[in-house]
């Protein structure tokens, strides 16, 4: 018998994906303590606050683009997965795998930036590990940051009601666009977007319903996520979409979806319609893009408001998506 090969997929919520996690997931027994499993972090209640743990594995190609490098998207990674789930990050564990060869001099520049990020967060490197593998067996460097936080109050991606507006924290897919960009040679004014988010997130927590940081299948992925989990409709409106003219000529030029591009320094929420436009109003002092995109109602899926009248369904990402961006 012909046996069944692991393939690239898209990342975040892909059919293939979710069918290999699924069958991961049942060799582990589940325990009723450690809470939101699958979320961006599980949760643990410590007296009257709640840890959150968090782990990703970043793999990144090219490791240097425009606005930042491998270090710097796992260290701001990890602290948004805490951040979005209402945690305030206090540790960050690091692991390298170096391909024998690589250029001490690249790896120092990637140490400073993820030291950049430790200092300017205020969360520190507190534990790690450190292995070379033959040349070959890897490409050149692969981070796994590991994290935890303390949260008074957990934020998930299935609390989204019907009345609530949708925001974005800024313009959404400039992540994607740096990297792309890099690869095809293509000239393009917009860096990553890779950005830690813990004090506009907490700027605003207190309104918010859920919160997700679309990366991997962007924003797609993680609103259908919403959505289902959340058991609503989501509607975006095609004249609010946050989408920079850069980021939709390239996704246009290379038949990919918008919507499918990964950020690493955004977050899209649901928020009560009555404190969306004070939410806004806070999250610009960080980001004067950030806007309301659309609506929760009553019903199941995302879909698009055209500016002609028209509703579309938008889909969860699937195939082969943009590899090794995040």
């Amino acid at each position: 018998m012909e046996k069944e090969m692991i393939e690239l997929e898209a990342g975040a919520g892909g059919e293939k994906s979710n069918r290999l996690i699924a069958q991961i997931r049942r060799n582990f027994s589940a325990s009723r303590r450690w809470k939101n499993t699958q979320d961006d972090g599980a949760s643990f209640r410590i007296g009257k606050e709640q840890l959150v743990f968090t782990t990703d594995a970043f793999i990144v190609d090219p490791i240097f683009f425009p606005g930042g490098d491998i270090g710097k998207i796992a260290m701001c990674g990890t602290i948004n997965d805490l951040s979005v789930m209402g945690a305030r990050p206090i540790g960050i564990g690091l692991s390298l795998v170096i391909e024998e060869g690589f250029p001490e001099e690249d790896l120092q520049k990637i140490m400073e930036s993820i030291g950049k990020i430790s200092k300017i967060t205020g969360v520190p490197i507190v534990t790690g590990d450190t292995k070379v593998t033959e040349r070959g067996k890897i490409d050149k460097l692969e981070i796994t940051t590991s994290g935890v936080g303390l949260a008074k109050k957990i934020i998930n991606n299935s609390g989204a009601q019907a009345g609530d507006a949708v925001i974005a924290s800024g313009n959404l897919g400039e992540h994607a666009v740096a990297l792309l960009a890099s690869r095809f040679n293509y000239k393009t004014k917009i860096r990553s977007d890779c950005r830690p988010l813990t004090l506009e997130i907490q700027s605003v927590a207190k309104y918010m319903t859920s919160c997700k940081d679309p990366t991997r299948g962007g924003a797609a992925a993680v609103l259908n996520e919403m959505a289902e989990k959340s058991k609503v409709k989501i509607i975006l409106e095609e004249d609010a979409l946050p989408f920079a003219k850069e980021t939709v000529a390239l996704s246009e030029l290379l038949g990919i979806d918008k919507f499918s591009f990964p950020s690493e320094g955004r977050f899209v929420a649901t928020v009560p319609q009555k404190y969306a436009k004070k939410a806004i109003q806070i999250l610009r002092k960080f980001n004067k893009e950030a806007k309301i995109i659309g609506a929760v109602t009553r019903g199941r899926g995302l879909y698009l408001k055209t500016s002609l009248g028209g509703v579309k369904k938008i889909d969860i990402p699937r195939g082969k998506l943009i590899p090794r961006i995040c």
